[in-house]
């Protein structure tokens, strides 16, 4: 008893287990996640200290302190807002019980273990947060070329301005089209939902 209570105290047993589909609404994560804006578990990750739920969203991350204590903080990460990368897989050893995944969201680090058992589920993980990385960075760079298009083109207008036309006119129609323009940039460049992207790459 006093063995495994040490182990847990010092997180040696805290490797975690993927959730079936079916049991997510016995983990705390489901309580947090927003059904009402459409948001959906597609992986969730159970340690005895921690739970890591990846939504279409953000990563819901349920942070005990340790594995004998009640106490949970409640963590939430949008992909849109904390760009996920460095994302790495460790595989197991001979002697290993866990494999792990790694990643970087925003300035936050994640090192996950899993056990070994359920490396195949995990791999599919993998590619999914590769490509949600992949794509939120395309998209940032597309952004930025759409923000310095319009900006040019405002200086191009400026300068160009007729004399029979007001500046306060001319600038009215200036900004009214620059907010068009970056909304619309805004919808296909900064995109929040990853649902399809779970959806292709998982497998269970």
């Amino acid at each position: 008893m006093f063995k495994k209570l040490a182990a847990d105290a010092l997180g040696l047993s805290d490797i975690g287990k993927i959730i079936s589909p079916q049991d997510y609404d016995k983990t705390d994560s489901d309580d947090y996640v927003f059904e009402e804006d459409s948001e959906k578990i597609y992986f969730l990750i159970k340690t005895k200290a921690d739970e890591y739920c990846f939504t279409n969203l953000a990563l819901i991350h349920v942070d005990g302190e340790n594995a004998i204590s009640s106490k949970r903080t409640l963590k939430r990460y949008p992909y849109a807002k904390y760009p996920i990368s460095n994302v790495f897989l460790e595989t197991a050893g001979k002697v290993d019980l866990d494999v792990e995944i790694k990643f970087r969201m925003g300035n936050v680090d994640f090192d996950i273990d899993v056990h070994k058992e359920q490396i195949e589920l995990l791999k599919d993980l993998y590619k999914t947060l590769l490509r949600i990385a992949e794509m939120v960075e395309e998209n940032n760079t597309r952004f930025g070329f759409a923000e310095n298009s319009l900006q040019n083109a405002a200086k191009v207008l400026t300068s160009s301005r007729s004399e029979e036309q007001s500046l306060s006119a001319e600038f009215k129609q200036i900004t009214e089209y620059g907010f068009s323009f970056l909304e619309e940039a805004h919808q296909n460049y900064r995109r929040k939902d990853f649902g399809a992207v779970f959806e292709k790459y998982l497998n269970n």
